[in-house]
């Protein structure tokens, strides 16, 4: 990566996750096609954002997760950020996995339509926080996953995949 994908989002390489994504977030409401901007601008941010997040993903997990998030009991976080794309807009991609959560999980917290907290049932017991965001007419889905006490979590890919199978088991609109 030869460019710098945190001052591409007019910030300083000491950013954290929240500001990241608050940047991306302002830069969207400026140059999504869908308000008027630019795509390949649009895209631009998205990858910006990306690449900036995976190098905080890249240090130590106590460095990129707001620690203030993290109740005591849950430890060992680690991010998927971005984790997978769902062909819809973000309040259907979150009613979906609200019905997959009720199958999986036991839902602990909720911001609708773009966060969701859940824990996770076994095998892959764990804390899992899904974030929705917007992402030019689907949905990016970006995972958390926390593990309980001392233990370490699940893979986050492990997760992934189980929400994504699940989600793909859905009896979804035609959008046609």
């Amino acid at each position: 990566m030869t460019r710098d994908p945190f001052a591409e989002l007019g910030l300083t390489s000491d950013a954290s996750e929240s500001e990241v994504r608050e940047s991306r977030r302002r830069l969207a409401k400026q140059h999504h096609p869908d308000a008027g901007g630019d795509d390949a601008r649009m895209r631009a941010v998205n990858a910006a954002a990306a690449d900036a997040l995976r190098v905080l993903a890249a240090k130590a997990p106590s460095e990129t997760f707001d620690a203030r998030d993290e109740p005591a009991e849950w430890r060992g976080v680690v991010s998927d950020i971005p984790s997978f794309t769902v062909e819809a807009l973000p309040a259907e991609t979150y009613e979906a996995l609200l019905l997959v959560a009720a199958d999986i999980a036991e839902v602990v917290d909720d911001d609708p339509p773009y966060r969701l907290e859940v824990v996770l049932h076994p095998p892959l017991t764990c804390w899992c926080r899904l974030e929705v965001a917007p992402d030019a007419g689907a949905s990016t889905v970006n995972l958390v996953v926390g593990g309980f006490d001392d233990a370490q979590p699940p893979n986050a890919r492990m997760v992934r995949d189980v929400w994504i199978a699940a989600l793909n088991e859905l009896d979804w609109p035609d959008s046609t």
